[in-house]
């Protein structure tokens, strides 16, 4: 795993009024997990520099998504800002279960992951945004490697998502082909987009390119949590995950060690909110507008700092 440390001594270049950092109770290191994709970059950089803000050591260590749990149980790892309904919520559930993981609340962020077409792929599909229509024109979402059956261009396989399962319970002509990273996913819908040429893919919410491109979320069969859980459940009895996904919270977990060592900064850490479009604005100032994590989060600081220091207020 990569690190990367940003300690109490780096404040003053953020240009954010000075605190006192014997506020600290150790100066043992958080470790702030980092994952691929914008958005989880810009609210960890956030909760970092506002826990450094407050005294405290902060390291960014690059980890998997769902692997993460495993360094969160153990307390090598020690906070994950964006845990999404959509996505994390089983690992989530079996972490805190066992004690050593400890659920810190709501981001304040509602998320939406599903596929989703270009609004011209309904002259070329009738029948979308309903789900089967998919399966009447997969042809037309055929690449040459995944030919005759279409292809859905998935996240980075690390997300999770069940797609693959979805697509065998549900009897899809489609083959799900995972994107490299967060960048390549969106430069391949901008690619398509522009050439006006098929495609459906992963898009999330928050994020700015439900903004920039007009398009919907296919309509699958309704999300339950038996769907993902009971075979027995939903349109095919045999398999599991025969539904559309969840939609709801972004919420941020800690190791239970958190509370314990610094007890500041797991309350710092709870009531840390931050809205969809604040999140899709950052976002959108990163992707589209080439500005770096640390200018848009140091913007967001300084426009922000009514509600950030309640945060670590005592």
């Amino acid at each position: 795993m990569r690190i990367f440390t940003f300690s109490a001594a780096a404040v003053a270049g953020l240009g954010i009024a000075g605190a006192a950092l014997a506020a600290a109770e150790s100066q043992e290191p958080i470790k702030l997990t980092m994952h691929d994709w914008t958005g989880q970059l810009v609210t960890t950089t956030l909760m970092g520099k506002v826990l450094s803000k407050a005294g405290y050591n902060v390291e960014y260590v690059q980890a998997d998504y769902i692997a993460q749990f495993a360094g969160l149980k153990t307390g090598d790892l020690h906070v994950a800002m964006e845990i999404w309904e959509t996505t994390g919520r089983e690992a989530m559930d079996e972490a805190t279960a066992t004690g050593k993981v400890v659920n810190m609340g709501e981001t304040g962020m509602i998320a939406i992951e599903e596929w989703w077409y270009p609004a011209y792929m309904e002259e070329i599909c009738p029948g979308l945004p309903d789900w089967k229509a998919l399966n009447d024109c997969a042809s037309e979402f055929a690449t040459p490697e995944t030919a005759p059956m279409g292809r859905y261009l998935g996240g980075p396989v690390t997300w999770g998502g069940f797609d693959d399962e979805r697509v065998e319970a549900l009897g899809m002509d489609f083959e799900v082909v995972h994107a490299g990273t967060d960048a390549a996913l969106f430069a391949e819908l901008e690619s398509a987009y522009q050439r006006k040429a098929p495609i459906v893919l992963w898009i999330y919410a928050p994020h700015w390119a439900p903004t920039k491109y007009e398009g919907s979320f296919v309509k699958f069969p309704e999300y339950s949590a038996e769907c993902y859980n009971d075979p027995s459940v939903g349109m095919n009895t045999s398999m599991a995950y025969d539904c559309g996904k969840p939609t709801g919270p972004i919420w941020k977990v800690a190791s239970s060690t958190v509370a314990e060592t610094w007890p500041g900064a797991a309350k710092a850490i709870e009531a840390f909110s931050v809205n969809n479009d604040d999140m899709g604005d950052m976002v959108a100032a990163v992707d589209l507008d080439g500005k770096s994590v640390d200018e848009v989060t140091d913007a967001w600081l300084a426009a922000n700092e009514a509600a950030w220091s309640t945060w670590i207020a005592n």
